[in-house]
């Protein structure tokens, strides 16, 4: 037991160093420029899974300690570390990913980040991305809106594949609320561009 944990601890030791020089090559793009992680591989209790014990770190502030990752990250930085992680975890052959709300927390400049790094990611990967964020979802390719209506007895659910217009049309009102104004249509025409 103990000479393959101990195997197995060399792989993982290895595979953290990739991982954290991976991850840490993504943290710019995603206005975390000076955010550190690290993925920490340590002796731990002995298991069915062998004797180590792997936390992710962080530390979003320069000079600050390296901490769980889920002590420190606020709901933004969660996500852009979580999306850094799937990016670099994401396997060849994996032809879907799927974000469900990774822009949580975050608006503006960091959006267009995140929107930017997940239309890359669907160069080469079906990639289905779950927003509410204009910002990201102006560099989808096709969009989709989902949404929910209640009778008195149950919950039905839509899903309407967007044209061009309904396209500019959503992303109006993402922006700008119950009343899209031409100033919102303008603006989510430049997000699409």
């Amino acid at each position: 037991y103990f000479t393959k944990a101990k195997e197995l601890s060399q792989k993982r030791q290895k595979a953290a160093k990739e991982l954290t020089l991976s991850v840490m090559k993504e943290l710019p793009d995603l206005k975390l420029e000076k955010a550190t992680f690290l993925a920490d591989v340590s002796e731990g209790e002995a298991s069915a899974n062998g004797v180590d014990q792997v936390l992710f770190k962080v530390a979003t502030n320069k000079g600050s300690d390296l901490t769980p990752i889920h002590k420190c990250a606020s709901g933004g930085e969660l996500a852009r570390f979580m999306l850094a992680l799937k990016v670099n975890l994401a396997e060849d052959n994996q032809t879907t990913l799927i974000f469900d709300e990774i822009d949580t927390g975050i608006s503006g400049a960091t959006a267009s980040a995140v929107g930017e790094r997940l239309a890359r990611l669907g160069e080469n990967h079906q990639t289905l991305v779950i927003t509410h964020s204009p910002q990201v979802a102006g560099f989808g390719k096709h969009h989709y809106l989902v949404q929910k209506a209640d009778t008195d007895t149950t919950t039905h659910t839509s899903v309407q594949h967007l044209d061009k217009t309904g396209r500019l049309e959503e992303i109006a009102r993402l922006l700008s609320g119950a009343t899209i104004t031409e100033k919102s249509r303008q603006l989510a025409q430049e997000l699409i561009k």
